[in-house]
């Protein structure tokens, strides 16, 4: 069915919203239903009346045919044409000596005298003509016998039925005011949906979005409630995480501490050193895990400059002695939690810095999103490994460096911050030679 439907030409011209397709649901049956009894009406109805119509015009005209085509005395022509005006509404004038005129007849043009023509045809042998311009609500219609032609004049209401303007209109009006009160009806339907898709959308990128409310039908708020309450739920979880680690940091960092006045009480030695070693090894680590628990709690958005960002880093980087060469275009600003996105950036430009000589940032706008590429000159990963190095507790010593500090934290840390503002971060292969990690996140 799914390879039907990708093959289907039409596909690419129907509308992609649930706006628009709701509303092709509503007026696809209308539009089909209107074609439906405009034919029946013009083909059977209309066509019906105007052939009946004709025939007892072209009757009439026959009839009169049929008496102008012997010698007439005045007297006797006059009596005619006042019959014909009484009974059959119809205007009578003989010219003699007169022929028919040299265009030709625009009945062809206009369907209900395609009708009287053929009728005509049937019921008279001789030449005659149409003209339906000149004399407005008549029809001027001439027949060509052999003393002059006889004119005729008939109102234009007894060739044609003239309801049919007004079933037109009827229609026509009454599908409009349908469509109005259905792109309204729709829209106020709609919009909810929207609503509850633009919160959803601002809570992937990890913003608050305090003034939702449910709204809709029954199942659109059913969906907002069931959007809250896990967003609350995701919040306690986050919260209910950090306050754990946070605990359990300040539990073991209570011991440590004490472990370290008792070394500095103790005679320095080589075991001395290498214990306290382990001790701040350790405290790094409960850092990490905290940093990696604590996510996005606690801090605010805020408007935030990325070539700024950057700059600070470049600073920070420069002090230690490391030389990172930057291209960003200027103003690239968002709403970040600025603490928390800079960690982001820094633990990549760390993992860079441990692992390359060389370190290149890269940021761009592309379309509706910013990019911020990392690159290194060090042994880089292979491509199978690329998503693995994001796994916590994750470290490639095989090939990278063993003496680096840590625990595998880094990049899990750098994609968890990333993807809490509702963009994500790629590895590939770096123009350096070594790894270039993309940290794209929506504007």
């Amino acid at each position: 069915m799914a390879g039907l439907t990708e093959g289907w030409p039409l596909k690419n011209l129907l509308p992609k919203g649930l706006f628009g397709r709701s509303l092709l649901i509503v007026v696809a049956p209308v539009v089909l239903l209107q074609a439906i009894v405009t034919y029946i009406f013009f083909e059977r109805h209309w066509d019906t009346v105007t052939r009946r119509l004709s025939r007892a015009v072209a009757g009439e005209v026959a009839m009169l045919t049929e008496s102008y085509s012997k010698p007439l005395d005045t007297v006797t022509m006059q009596a005619v044409n006042a019959q014909a005006a009484r009974t059959f509404q119809l205007e009578v004038a003989f010219l003699p000596d007169e022929k028919l005129p040299a265009q030709t007849s625009d009945g062809q043009f206009f369907s209900p005298l395609v009708t009287l023509s053929d009728e005509l045809s049937k019921q008279i042998a001789q030449k005659f003509w149409i003209d339906s311009h000149r004399y407005g609500d008549y029809l001027d219609l001439r027949v060509q016998l052999n003393q002059g032609v006889l004119r005729i004049l008939t109102p234009r209401n007894r060739v044609t039925s003239q309801t049919a303007h007004i079933f037109i209109l009827w229609m026509f009006g009454t599908s409009l005011v349908l469509l109005t009160v259905a792109v309204i009806f729709l829209r106020n339907q709609v919009r909810p949906i929207a609503l509850l898709a633009a919160a959803a959308e601002e809570f992937g990128k990890g913003r608050e979005v305090p003034d939702f409310k449910a709204a809709g039908a029954i199942e659109v708020r059913q969906a907002a409630a069931a959007f809250m309450e896990m967003r609350d739920r995701i919040g306690r979880q986050i919260a209910q995480r950090t306050f754990m680690l946070a605990g359990v940091s300040h539990d073991l960092r209570t011991p440590l501490t004490r472990m370290n006045l008792q070394l500095a009480m103790l005679p320095e030695s080589d075991e001395i050193e290498a214990l306290r070693a382990d001790i701040r090894e350790m405290q790094y680590m409960l850092d990490e895990y905290l940093a990696f628990a604590g996510g996005q709690a606690g801090e605010a958005e805020s408007q935030t400059d990325i070539d700024q960002l950057i700059e600070e880093i470049t600073a920070e980087y420069a002090r230690r002695g490391a030389l990172l060469r930057v291209q960003s275009e200027p103003n690239l600003n968002l709403p970040l939690r600025r603490g928390n996105f800079k960690r982001c950036i820094v633990n990549l430009v760390e993992n860079a810095h441990s692992h390359g000589k060389q370190i290149e940032i890269h940021a761009v706008r592309t379309g509706d999103h910013i990019e911020i590429a990392i690159e290194d000159d060090g042994p880089g990963l292979p491509p199978e490994k690329y998503e693995d190095a994001f796994l916590p507790f994750q470290r490639f010593d095989d090939s990278r460096n063993p003496d680096r500090a840590g625990v595998g934290l880094g990049l899990a840390i750098a994609r968890d911050i990333a993807r809490s503002h509702g963009g994500d971060i790629s590895l590939g292969r770096s123009m350096l030679g070594g790894l270039r990690a993309t940290i794209r996140v929506p504007v």
